[in-house]
Formats: C-alpha cells, structure tokens, sequence
C-alpha cells in the first residue's frame, strides 16, 4: 500500500464531501470540485474523515492509490483556502493590465497580448509587472499561469520574461570580448 494512500484527509468545517458512483465531489466557499475516481478504488467519507483503499492489492490498484488520495485532498483544500500563483514580469517596457476578468500584457512584441482565464480562475494584476493567478482547482490555476509564462519565458542571459516569482533563472555568461 501506498504511504501517502493510507493517510486519511480531514475536511475542515464548511466543506461537503460527497462520493456517488465513482465521483468525489466537494463543495467548499471558493466553489465545488468534482473528480472522477478510478474504478479500482474506494473512496469513503466518514465522521469528517476521507479514506481511500484500493479495492484488491495489486500492482495497478497501488498506481491509483496515492494519486486518488493526494488529488482528493487538493479539491478539500482548494475549496476551503484556494491555490495561488504569483508571476513576475521582468524587462524594459514588459507590463500587465486588468481588462476586465483577462490580463492585457505588453511583452516586446509588435502588438498586446490578450488573455481571458477559463472559469473557476481568476487574474489579478497587484502592480504593473506582479500578475496573481488563483482559484480552488489547483490544475487549472498551474495551467494558467504556465500558459502566461509562454508568452515570453525568462531567457538566460538577461532574465527578462515572465517567470513564477519564487523561481531562479540561472544566468549564462555572454561572448567574452577579446578573448585570443
């Protein structure tokens, strides 16, 4: 078995958990979430606690059993406290503005990029070069802010780029000049 499988979740007070039919679903203050659960596992809600077990001991079902509870546990916490990723943009003249619920970001590029998130995310520019990506789903909030960082990735030999705030970019030297 699993170790990370055998480990039960608590659900915290203000989220629902429900298991109908091979589908988790949980609903919380930021939103509901719902997964479908591989069919070689069992998942339980009891006394405030969620359990998963596989249903025979083999090597398919403990594939499944770490992966149901740790993806379990993200929709308890995603509705109860969200996830959030911060990007940062780096350059001269690399800018981001509010647009409604999208982002319009300035890049280097000859024209503006426009980008509307998918439902369930929300962008919020902090100032002109901090961009907040959050919301309860954590793949779609990763997603997001991996398609934003797209645009522009950070280059090596500057930094410039958008890049995750807690991210290092490890510099490469130029040309040496006049070297014989």
């Amino acid at each position: 078995m699993s170790r990370i499988g055998r480990k039960s979740i608590t659900v915290p007070g203000g989220v629902e958990v429900k298991v109908a039919d091979g589908v988790v679903s949980v609903k919380g203050p930021k939103g509901t979430l719902e997964q479908k659960v591989h069919h070689t596992m069992n998942v339980e809600f009891k006394d405030g606690e969620v359990n998963c077990t596989p249903k025979a001991d083999t090597r398919i079902n403990r594939k499944f059993h770490g992966l149901t509870r740790s993806l379990v546990q993200n929709m308890v916490i995603g509705v109860d406290k969200g996830f959030q990723k911060s990007l940062t943009l780096n350059g001269v003249g690399y800018r981001a503005a509010a647009k409604g619920k999208g982002i319009t970001l300035t890049l280097g590029y000859s024209h503006p990029i426009e980008f509307n998130p998918p439902q369930g995310v929300e962008l919020k520019v902090e100032k002109q070069t901090t961009i907040l990506v959050s919301g309860a789903d954590k793949q779609a909030v990763g997603q997001v802010a991996a398609e934003i960082r797209m645009f522009r990735p950070p280059e090596p030999y500057h930094g410039k780029g958008v890049r995750y705030t807690d991210e290092r970019i490890i510099k490469k030297a130029g040309k040496a000049a006049g070297s014989k």
